[in-house]
């Protein structure tokens, strides 16, 4: 274990986290919110931290090994959410506890959307613009962020992206070069951004607004500047333009990355994944509208495929925007949208969820399974977009849904203990561990209502669901460290 060379990068990447506090420090003295002291102290906190991690190092150069890498993904999430919530802590308004600071914070890093605050509209703009921008960074993973500028600073970066890449195809590189990967992403993911924000401007909201829900669109994050997050703009257009983002930031980035150099959108439908994240979306669509239409929720079909289709898409992806109580629409409905979450979105792009790819690998997998109970003698290989698939991969796929849907009970069991009814409990895992956000029951809109052994242990889930589950139980496990 290289750890020194773990603390110099650790040190580098908390100095350079703290200049994540001058965007929200410049908005605060932009509108004089009076919450410019908070984020400038937690930049001086912060920045002095780091740089005391890194002095003491500095001098060391070793190349990273895998096992080092996985380390300093799970170290830096956690220190990570811990100076994300310095700002959280240090305001007077809102006020907020450690345990919900760090809640707080860890699920705008994780883009869960999942909140302990109330009355978003009074905060200060600096605070809700932070929250976004928060989604934002941690999105694309801000691990990749520095594996395109770290190696300016003498530090290898491909241990650190095969470890914070999601997916299960993480040895795939757009480029030759680790960094120019990482470069090509970001500048895809921040195009994408700024074509969203123009288009929510254009669509009638202000730059703040535009610009915040444009960071959580792409993120597919789902905090909002509002109360009544996209439902405060009560525009159809402005729906419609989130549907279009939320699907497009759903899909593999690779993909649209291959698509853009080649000029060529009939890429698209030659993808096996994106057949079936299409086809997830559209068939979800037209079941919530048609139901909703036919139970009278809405009362013309326009409105109901309006609605319909917004949250279909937003929970599929694993946004989490809402704009109408879904969590009171009829009979399956509520439980049918939670379900589509676990699912989510693309290998390779924001969403969370077991990502759509290894779906299709399990679906096709059980259906050869059928067929070889039919005809034992027959040799059935699993194929995906017409190449066989390794039987390592069919292995990784299955042992990760099986680490997932343990995982996913164990904490579910947990957060019972602490007095959450079944169905709260339910839902509140599903919505973090699939870094979703909006829950049924206690945490339909809001979490500040739980205890803080709830919190953590929700805390934990989106650690767990942002970093695939193994990144983090690779770590727990005694073998790791006998290795």
């Amino acid at each position: 274990m290289q750890l020194g060379a773990i603390q110099r990068i650790l040190g580098l990447l908390t100095a350079l986290f703290s200049l994540t506090m001058a965007p929200p420090l410049g908005v605060s003295l932009l509108y004089d919110d009076g919450a410019a002291r908070a984020f400038g102290a937690a930049m001086a906190i912060l920045f002095a931290t780091g740089l005391a991690m890194w002095l003491p190092v500095a001098r060391v150069r070793r190349e990273l090994r895998l096992r080092d890498g996985f380390l300093v993904v799970v170290l830096f999430w956690v220190v990570l959410g811990l100076s994300a919530s310095i700002p959280f802590l240090v305001l007077e308004r809102p006020e907020l506890s450690p345990t919900d600071s760090l809640f707080e914070a860890v699920s705008g890093l994780t883009t869960t959307g999942a909140t302990v605050l109330t009355h978003i509209d009074r905060l200060p703009e600096s605070i809700r613009f932070y929250r976004q921008m928060l989604q934002w960074l941690g999105g694309m993973g801000i691990i990749v962020l520095a594996v395109a500028i770290l190696p300016v600073l003498g530090i290898g970066g491909m241990q650190l992206y095969r470890a914070e890449t999601p997916g299960p195809m993480k040895d795939t590189k757009l480029t030759p070069r680790i960094t120019e990967t990482a470069k090509a992403l970001w500048y895809l993911y921040l195009g994408l951004t700024t074509a969203c924000a123009v288009a929510y401007r254009a669509a009638g909201m202000t730059w703040f607004d535009a610009i915040g829900h444009a960071f959580s669109t792409i993120a597919i994050g789902g905090f909002s500047t509002h109360d009544a997050s996209l439902g405060y703009f009560d525009s159809a257009l402005v729906e419609g333009i989130a549907v279009v983002f939320m699907a497009v930031a759903g899909v593999n980035f690779s993909l649209h990355f291959v698509a853009i150099r080649r000029g060529r959108a009939a890429i698209y439908l030659r993808d096996a994944e994106f057949k079936a994240y299409a086809g997830l979306l559209l068939s979800l669509s037209v079941l919530t509208s048609g139901y909703l239409y036919y139970s009278g929720t809405f009362p013309d079909l326009l409105a109901a495929l309006r609605y319909g289709i917004f949250q279909s898409v937003s929970f599929s992806t694993t946004t989490g925007f809402t704009t109408s109580g879904y969590s009171d629409w009829p009979r399956f409905l509520p439980s049918l949208l939670l379900f589509a979450s676990f699912i989510g979105g693309c290998a390779g792009s924001t969403g969370g969820g077991l990502k759509v790819i290894r779906v299709v690998v399990l679906f096709k997998q059980s259906m050869g399974e059928i067929l070889r109970l039919i005809h034992p003698s027959a040799h059935i290989a699993i194929k995906v977009g017409g190449a066989p698939l390794p039987g390592r991969v069919m292995d990784a796929v299955w042992g990760f849904f099986a680490a997932y849907v343990l995982s996913f009970v164990f904490l579910m069991l947990c957060l019972m203990t602490t007095g959450l009814d079944q169905v709260s409990a339910y839902s509140a895992v599903a919505a973090c561990l699939n870094n979703l956000g909006p829950g049924l029951g206690a945490v339909a809109s809001s979490y500040a209502g739980l205890n803080d052994a709830a919190k953590l242990v929700l805390g934990f889930a989106m650690l767990l669901g942002r970093l695939e589950v193994f990144t983090l139980l690779v770590i727990l496990s005694p073998a790791f460290w006998r290795t």
